[in-house]
């Protein structure tokens, strides 16, 4: 049999012709430019006969080393035609990391976008006795002088050309045996303890997930939506938000550079798109400073047009009752008066649905978005889930949950409250890595999240704290850092949280501020500084950030509440190992490079009282 991705894009582009699917930026002139339905099987078939040709073996592993770009999609589904299983790669990841993914899965080919992966490529090559090939995407790469045999994607193309009748035979009798059972991508976790570990997802896990997916938002709509992939596609939530995409033939508008993403919301103006937190707190943080900054009878217009947008949507719309006439009427004024102004200053005029994950996203920042009109749509999943577990539908999602579980797919609250889930899209297991799949996989089929949670009376799932993440005071107090982390993390001048405490008397943290806020407070108090350790070291920056603490952690029972904090001079980043690819904190490196900072934050203790 046929899978269903071997036929999915012949089947659109017989049924949509030149209709757009594909719209990315062009290499050179920076404009978008399309690829049609038609467009897209082309090159997918020119790949496929190029990979034939190239000796890539049914089941064979091919890694991809690069930014989003639309020849990633033509690359996987090549794959697909030959059996063959693509191999994600983050486009940030070290050498180290590469290598090992390479080794791991048994890589023949490596793709890569830009200069640093090719870099990266050339200097792994040796130590990677399976990699043959390696091909650049990006046409800008500088090629080393001494390297002879990598191909840019225009040569590694021309190698499918003048496609001979019994390669296409060959082709179609690969096709012809392809199983649902077929290893159909090998997914790389970023690993935040540990060596990255390679989900094996089947292709019956991708179709069970497009099928349940898909039954739950019966308002996609091929013919005028579009979707802009702002993570990477080497992250199973975009990668599976595009796949339902395309399943659908809902066009994808690929956004290549991560700096570059508000410009492309606003240029694309999408119905959909996959985002972290972090991007919809500083949209929030936005919104607050107008707020805050405008004139006494704008504010006021404000403040009521948030509270008319609370009522309507979430108090009605979101339980599916009927909107009174006067609520209904006023939300319209302020459509068109405050709304319809502050979601095209965003560039998310056609907001449809944004999913959310990846961690988690304060209530009020939920509610404030979901009230002007921009639909919010919070969830939760990993990669070994095939992305999601739940999410919020159109109603009875409740604030404080990550949704409800999706069809055909149990969720129960096991032994430390840990969430356990069984279901077609679990992954098959981690390549070769038995012990580990052990672990977490039950014979019966349930998996271990590794994640805490409950499940409400309504059937919705609560998401509490990462199970290794949490740790207990010396007083024997359990402590969930996330929690803490999440509500710091609406607040402008905080930039990224670090929640220290493990075996500690009591809670504290390392905050890296956010440096251009801090230097706009430094201009209007008049704080002089020259660096950044200038105003981290500030006594007035100081005061200011703990009052805003201290304000945000009130509610809080005392031993949950920050009593120390550092502020850093400089950001956690993936280069210095102290954020995954996916930006979670790796906490163990963390607590091992500050490790005197921290230790200085307890053994002041006794002096701050005095003092």
């Amino acid at each position: 049999m046929v899978n269903e991705f071997v036929n999915l894009v012949h089947r659109h582009a017989r049924h949509y012709g030149e209709r757009e699917a594909l719209r990315y930026r062009d290499y050179e002139s920076g404009e978008w430019t399309s690829l049609s339905w038609v467009g897209f099987k082309s090159e997918i078939e020119l790949e496929a006969i190029a990979m034939y040709r190239c000796g890539v073996k049914e089941q064979g592993k091919i890694a991809i080393f690069t930014n989003n770009c639309h020849e990633v999609l033509v690359t996987h589904f090549a794959a697909f035609y030959n059996r063959a299983v693509p191999v994600p790669i983050y486009a940030t990841s070290s050498k180290d990391e590469a290598a090992y993914i390479v080794n791991d899965s048994g890589a023949t080919i490596l793709f890569v976008g830009e200069q640093r992966q090719y870099d990266i490529a050339r200097a792994i090559k040796d130590s990677c006795p399976r990699l043959e090939l390696i091909v650049t995407l990006n046409p800008s790469v500088v090629r080393a002088s001494d390297d002879h045999e990598s191909l840019t994607w225009q040569q590694w193309l021309a190698g499918g050309e003048n496609v001979e009748e019994d390669e296409r035979v060959a082709l179609l009798k690969r096709q012809m045996a392809g199983d649902p059972s077929d290893l159909m991508y090998l997914i790389y976790t970023s690993g935040t303890t540990g060596v990255p570990k390679g989900v094996m997802l089947s292709h019956s896990n991708m179709c069970a997930a497009m099928d349940n997916h898909i039954r739950c938002m019966p308002f996609l709509d091929a013919r005028t939506d579009v979707s802009l992939s702002f993570l990477p596609f080497s992250h199973v939530f975009e990668l599976g938000w595009t796949l339902v995409c395309l399943t659908k033939g809902i066009r994808v508008a690929i956004n290549t550079d991560t700096k570059d993403i508000q410009r492309a919301v606003r240029e694309i103006r999408p119905n959909y798109m996959c985002s972290v937190p972090r991007f919809w707190e500083k949209v929030y943080t936005a919104i607050m400073d107008n707020v805050a900054t405008a004139t006494p009878v704008v504010k006021m217009l404000i403040k009521r047009a948030i509270s008319v947008g609370k009522s309507r949507n979430v108090k009605y719309l979101r339980l599916g009752k009927k909107v009174p006439a006067l609520v209904e009427k006023e939300y319209q004024y302020y459509e068109k008066k405050v709304y319809s102004k502050l979601r095209h200053a965003i560039g998310v005029d056609n907001s449809k649905m944004f999913p959310t994950a990846g961690a988690m996203l304060s209530d009020n920042i939920t509610e404030l978005l979901r009230a002007v009109g921009v639909d919010i749509t919070i969830g939760y999943g990993l990669s070994e889930t095939n992305a999601s577990v739940s999410f919020y539908r159109q109603t009875g999602w409740e604030l404080g949950t990550v949704g409800e579980p999706i069809p055909d797919i149990e969720v129960k609250i096991g032994e430390n409250n840990e969430i356990l889930v069984k279901g077609p899209t679990v992954m098959q297991g981690y390549y070769n890595m038995p012990e580990e799949t052990a672990k977490v996989l039950e014979p019966d089929g349930w998996f271990h999240t590794g994640d805490c949670g409950e499940l409400t009376e309504t059937g919705q799932l609560v998401l509490t704290e990462r199970l290794k993440d949490m740790f207990k005071t010396s007083n024997g107090k359990y402590i969930a850092p996330q929690v803490l982390e999440t509500m710091l993390g609406q607040d402008k001048y905080i930039e990224q949280v670090a929640v220290i405490g493990d075996g500690k008397k009591y809670v504290s943290a390392l905050i890296v501020p956010s440096f251009e806020e801090l230097k706009a407070f430094a201009a209007k108090k008049k704080i002089e500084w020259r660096s950044d350790e200038d105003l981290v070291n500030n006594s007035e920056v100081r005061d200011m950030i703990e009052k805003r603490i201290n304000g945000y952690q009130s509610d809080l029972a005392e031993y949950e509440q920050i009593k120390r904090f550092v502020l850093l001079p400089r950001a956690f980043t993936m280069e210095s190992g102290e954020l995954t690819n996916t930006l979670k904190i790796r906490r163990a490196v963390i607590n091992k490079r500050y490790a005197k900072l921290i230790d200085a934050m307890y053994a002041n203790d006794f002096r701050k009282k005095q003092e």
